[in-house]
């Protein structure tokens, strides 16, 4: 299931068109988390005022369920209950504290998420941009990637680290035998920066490239300037123009294409 978590009803015609457009092309079926910490006699009004956007909008898909939440603080139960497969968390509130927020509630997915903020266009899988630095987990990102390769058509545009090391270079390797596999339409580039600036040069090349989305490995671990100042992938969702899918690391499974 395609699952899209909704804040605000009234801003939220992009996500539901990217939600439902994801569905259709993945073949899967579409889900809508509500929050809701409102009285139980308004569930239904604002139940039924969704509804009426949705067919105004005219969506490839309509939703199979609709779920309800009050605080978005159970995600992971959630999404494993309804055995999600991509989740899109709706961002009306585009604030690092509120990003922040949305991370932490993140952190213990095994599904790849988007913050997508009310800014956003439809969701425009044409293009995908994978940024690859020297960290293991990097491999886990060619799963998501060749999906919409095979699914959405998009063309896949590998985004090498400039590193003196070759463990970048291992793992783009790695992709492209799985993209070969699958005939995939793709490109490498090696980028200007190292391991640690690639995914931020990636922003921009997305920007460069007119792509739809941008693919990222979430922090194994924070450290303190993190915890201080915010993880990577806060400072990313925060300025990118365009929706950061984000991978969580698992160890389990690293060996996705040996």
């Amino acid at each position: 299931m395609i699952l899209a978590l909704i804040q605000k009803i009234e801003t939220c015609d992009n996500l539901l068109k990217s939600a439902s457009y994801l569905a259709v092309q993945l073949k899967k079926k579409f889900g809508i988390l509500l929050i809701n910490n409102k009285k139980e006699e308004l569930i239904e009004k604002e139940k039924s005022y969704l509804n009426s956007k949705m067919n105004s909008l005219q969506l490839l898909s309509q939703p199979d369920q609709i779920f309800f939440t009050t605080s978005g603080k159970e995600l992971p139960e959630i999404c494993e209950k309804v055995e999600a497969l991509f989740l899109l968390i709706q961002l009306p509130d585009d604030s690092k504290k509120n990003i922040r927020f949305w991370l932490s509630q993140c952190r213990e997915l095994r599904i790849p998420y988007v913050l997508f903020k009310d800014s956003f266009s439809s969701l425009d899988l044409s293009r995908v941009i994978v940024p690859i630095n020297f960290l293991e987990e990097e491999i886990e990102k060619a799963q998501f990637a060749s999906a919409f390769g095979r699914f959405c058509g998009s063309k896949i545009i590998i985004l090498l680290a400039n590193d003196y090391g070759s463990k970048a270079r291992q793992t783009a390797e790695k992709m492209k035998e799985l993209f070969d596999k699958f005939q995939l339409n793709y490109t490498l580039t090696k980028g200007n920066s190292d391991s640690y600036k690639i995914e931020k040069e990636a922003v921009q090349v997305a920007i460069n490239e007119d792509a739809g989305i941008i693919l990222v490995s979430a922090s194994r671990e924070y450290g303190l300037d993190d915890i201080v100042f915010g993880p990577k992938e806060l400072h990313l969702v925060k300025k990118s123009p365009v929706p950061i899918l984000l991978v969580n690391p698992r160890g389990d499974l690293y060996a996705l294409c040996n």
